[in-house]
């Protein structure tokens, strides 16, 4: 009788030291993430040194989960903010502070242009050329070719605050604003720039619809009777 009951009590015996393990496995979770949410010092774990190994690596994982999620957003921040600050950074006092400065217009696209000493970057609204112009080879060869004309792709970083109109017109509008500051840079660029036509702004844009008409000279079918 004296062995069935010692039988009986081994089980229940291991059974209060499993919970007793899980809760202080729990406590320890809640007072590691309370301490890391308050301190914001370190979020690793306190890893009991006699605990078991699975609640060791059950720590360890609620450890790097925190520390993920609560470092994921602030690298997204730096991303989307890095280049803004990089062009508060380069442009003291703004655009109209700037000394080699262009504007361009095309149709009803308006582009200021500053150029700075650098190593040939195109920044476009706080955007690189490629993301802003959405990787069109076409329009991106409108922004550089300016400055390949003359060779100078690496010597000038580009700036450009440009508004209205759709990518195309303000692509070309960079144009020319590109090239009007590279006059201001230096005289000697005029006739190189003159001489491709890079200097004459495009005055071309979509002519207004008429009265009795059905777009700008398009006239409705004439009926004698």
């Amino acid at each position: 009788m004296a062995g069935h009951a010692l039988a009986l009590s081994v089980p229940f015996a291991s059974l209060s030291l499993q919970e007793t393990n899980m809760t202080c496995f729990t406590s320890s979770s809640a007072s590691v993430a309370k301490r890391s949410f308050l301190s914001g010092v370190s979020l690793r774990p306190c890893v009991v040194v006699n605990a078991p190994l699975r609640m060791r690596k059950a720590q360890s994982v609620v450890g790097l989960a925190m520390a993920s999620a609560a470092a994921a957003p602030a690298i997204t921040e730096e991303g989307e903010g890095s280049l803004e600050q990089w062009v508060r950074q380069m442009l003291p006092g703004g655009f109209a502070a700037q000394r080699l400065i262009g504007t361009g217009r095309r149709k009803t696209a308006v582009a200021r242009v500053v150029l700075i000493d650098g190593t040939g970057q195109i920044i476009i609204n706080n955007r690189t050329a490629q993301d802003y112009l959405q990787g069109n080879p076409v329009w991106l060869q409108y922004v550089k070719y300016p400055l390949a004309s003359l060779g100078y792709e690496s010597k000038y970083d580009v700036i450009v605050r440009t508004e209205g109109g759709g990518l195309s017109a303000q692509a070309q509008a960079i144009l020319l604003g590109i090239a009007r500051a590279l006059i201001v840079a230096n005289q000697a660029n005029r006739d190189p720039l003159k001489k491709q036509g890079l200097l004459t702004r495009d005055s071309r844009k979509v002519e207004r619809k008429k009265y009795g008409l059905l777009k700008a000279r398009k006239a409705p079918q004439y009926s004698k009777r």
